[in-house]
């Protein structure tokens, strides 16, 4: 990526060096500090959300432990109005004389003075309502009516109803239903329990008790905090309906708290829980996501507006210290644009500073300009031959020769047949590559070498890979540069098929192509990503020089690759 970058910065449409460091400076600069917000920004967002998740968890418990000693109170309530041996005198009567006998005015009080000594605020009490077998209503805070229940087939419809079922399930439990069973108010939720005879051995039922209770005590219960809202779900049954909360009435199908807890998360809420032990229902506190990370989004902003400023700054300074740059620089190229026109002398001074070197080595260069031109003329041939002999000097380690011979013999006094075989091939391709100081070799004697190490690697990697030769027997007794072919199978095996994971095949191809030999080297190993790497090694880079002094521009060397597919090196020269 940073070499993508340099290069980006390098490209000819990028003339100015001015340009090149303000660009630099800019992108130095600015991607830091946005990624720094960026950290800063989700560092302080997952602390938030954490600190919160865990503070509104706790408040949430400590709204549970209120709700289950407020509705521990209202279960009190219950058996102390079971217990009341009046109100069940009242209930036995109104049941054995079939309804002609109903609760007097003395068994109302009683039930007042039984409210009255309950340690509840009555606040909180809607109503409390008894109700005999055939369902007869005495209640005391409202009308001795049934709600939506006073219709003329009222026992069928109580006795079918939910609340009603589930009661008698219970048998004898409290009960608590998610609204007013009577249906006749939008605030306030019951409980309700079979009404058993405590004096009967076989506790049998004699009414039914409902007492309604205001939402307004959910207010007692969840004035531990004032931050985010709250939620109280039945959760008794299938269907999943809110009690109290901003979505009252609210419902779910699908019966199950997690996918409840997703919708609201989906619907970008924090979402913690607590199951009240008393009633079985679900408390919910919930926090808008969004409301939670405004700070934290005040971060991400706040990071913008520096990174903008500084931004800024690096431009203006990048402009006024470039300018100090790039001045001597365009001098620079006066005095070389004046040179490249004749002049030799260059009255101009510089600075003693790095360009200021520059320019008074280039006024020196410029001045022995031609005597350096006649030394090079004369000296261009030799140094060529010098070059080409120094390259081919690099491949022909004589002294080799005959310490190969010495642990060939000894491998074979040991009778290390490995040992010895590859010594005898290593030892022939030296001779090989000797050639008795001859340049020029026949082809048929290069590819016999390239068999000899190919018959040293075996020794070391086995069967790794197959060797296919399909060289034309019209060239084999044509003479070419010796090593140009060996070196290009040693670098395909070590950088083609040596990384490779199994096995894999090299191929020789040798033709005659109208007057010139062509050679292909090919491998399916792991391939190259940059072709240029071919030039960092010394293999292949000095069969090319050697290639470039011996034949000149008659010859091309190219060097083919994909990563995964393989590589392909291509010689074509003059056949002589």
């Amino acid at each position: 990526m940073m070499k993508q970058w340099m290069y980006t910065l390098s490209m000819p449409r990028i003339k100015r060096v001015r340009t090149r460091l303000m660009i630099a400076m800019i992108m130095l600069s600015l991607p830091s500090l946005f990624l720094l917000g960026f950290i800063s920004y989700n560092v302080a967002k997952q602390t938030l959300v954490e600190i919160s998740t865990q503070t509104n968890l706790e408040q949430l418990q400590m709204s549970g432990e209120v709700a289950d000693l407020l509705f521990k109170t209202i279960n009190n309530l219950h058996i102390s109005i079971v217990m009341n041996d009046g109100i069940k005198d009242a209930l036995r009567g109104s049941n054995a004389q079939g309804g002609k006998q109903t609760a007097d005015g003395v068994t109302l009080q009683r039930l007042k003075n039984v409210l009255s000594s309950s340690s509840i605020d009555s606040k909180y009490i809607s109503s409390v309502c008894l109700l005999d077998l055939d369902f007869r209503t005495y209640c005391e805070g409202r009308s001795d009516e049934a709600g939506i229940y006073e219709i003329p087939d009222k026992v069928s419809a109580i006795t079918a109803s939910d609340w009603y079922s589930r009661a008698v399930t219970a048998k004898g439990k409290i009960v608590y239903y998610h609204s007013d069973v009577f249906g006749t108010s939008d605030d306030s939720f019951s409980t309700v329990k079979l009404f058993r005879d405590a004096d009967d051995p076989e506790g049998r039922t004699i009414g039914l008790l409902i007492i309604n209770i205001s939402d307004g005590i959910f207010n007692k219960i969840f004035s531990t905090s004032h931050y985010g809202s709250y939620m109280a779900l039945d959760t008794a049954q299938a269907k999943i309906q809110s009690v109290y909360g901003t979505n009252t009435g609210w419902e779910s199908d699908s019966g199950t708290m997690p996918s409840v807890i997703q919708s609201l998360e989906h619907e970008g809420y924090l979402v913690n829980t607590y199951r009240n032990s008393v009633t079985g229902w679900t408390f919910i506190h919930m926090v808008e996501s969004s409301e939670l990370l405004k700070q934290s989004r005040s971060i991400g902003w706040a990071t913008t507006l520096i990174a903008t400023f500084i931004g800024i700054i690096a431009l203006v300074s990048s402009y006024t210290l470039s300018g100090t740059i790039t001045r001597p620089l365009l001098r620079l190229k006066k005095m070389m644009v004046d040179w490249t026109l004749g002049h030799s002398k260059f009255p101009e001074r510089f600075a003693p500073d790095e360009v200021g070197v520059i320019a008074e080595t280039f006024r020196r260069v410029a001045l022995e300009r031609d005597e350096l031109n006649e030394r090079l003329l004369q000296s261009k041939l030799k140094e060529r031959e010098a070059e080409l002999r120094a390259l081919q000097s690099q491949i022909k380690p004589h002294f080799l020769y005959n310490t190969l011979d010495s642990i060939y013999w000894m491998a074979t006094l040991k009778q290390d047949t490995a040992i010895a075989q590859m010594a005898v091939s290593l030892s022939e391709s030296f001779k090989l590559s000797l050639n008795k100081g001859q340049e020029r070799i026949p082809v048929y004697m290069e590819l016999k070498h390239i068999e000899h190490y190919l018959n040293i690697q075996r020794i070391r990697f086995g069967e790794r890979f197959t060797y296919i030769e399909e060289v034309d027997e019209a060239i084999k007794g044509m003479s070419m540069m010796k090593l140009m072919l060996q070196p290009l199978v040693e670098n395909a095996i070590y950088h083609g098929l040596e990384p490779q994971v199994g096995e894999g095949t090299l191929r020789l191809r040798g033709i005659l192509d109208e007057g010139y030999m062509l050679f292909i080297v090919e491998d399916n190993g792991v391939g190259m990503k940059d072709i240029s790497r071919t030039q960092q090694g010394f293999g292949l880079r000095n069969v090319q020089e050697r290639l470039d002094l011996t034949y000149g521009a008659s010859s091309t060397f190219q060097v083919q690759s994909e990563m995964g597919q393989g590589t392909r090196v291509t010689l074509r020269f003059p056949a002589t």
